[in-house]
């Protein structure tokens, strides 16, 4: 038990770190804005209080609004995702539920079980990301290409994370 909460903590500090002071960086265009950190968020273990996720989004996404000095936008995006979260998990149980030891992972639930459990979190966390960012409906259009471009290069950083560290089993490497 204290080993996964400091490997969650670890994994915290590393996207946070790695979303502060190398993606915020790194400019792919004004459509292409990856937003890992949610990763964090995606990861927590399954069986972890829906409160919890709530009050651990938005801390996570205040940390990040303190680096970016961007009014709590990715906390209420973050917020978002730790609502979403425990419903999109009870819309992909298995009939008998989920094992106590299970991780949201490619490698543990399945390609088929990540993809429907990750790309509707992060297709959400970004709309209203930049629907807040531009602060109304006026450029749907915009809104919508940044959400699906920026989306995609979230989703394939997060996926290329999974096999980076984390093992058939589950563990982290």
């Amino acid at each position: 038990m204290i080993i996964e909460i400091l490997k969650n903590i670890l994994r915290f500090f590393i996207l946070i770190l790695l979303q502060v002071f190398i993606i915020k960086n790194i400019s792919l265009g004004n459509y292409f804005v990856p937003m890992p950190y949610i990763l964090f968020l995606l990861m927590l273990p399954m069986n972890l209080s829906p409160m919890i996720v709530l009050v651990i989004g938005f801390f996570t996404g205040l940390s990040i609004d303190f680096f970016y000095d961007s009014q709590g936008i990715h906390a209420a995006s973050a917020l978002l995702v730790g609502f979403l979260r425990k419903y999109i998990l009870r819309f992909l149980a298995p009939r008998e539920g989920y094992e106590v030891t299970m991780k949201p992972t490619v490698q543990i639930m399945g390609i088929n079980w990540f993809l429907y459990y990750s790309i509707p979190v992060i297709i959400a966390h970004h709309l209203l990301f930049f629907i807040l960012e531009e602060f109304g409906f006026e450029n749907t259009g915009i809104i919508l290409l940044k959400t699906f471009c920026s989306s995609a290069v979230t989703f394939i950083f997060i996926y290329i994370f999974q096999f980076l560290f984390y093992r058939k089993d589950g563990m982290s490497s």
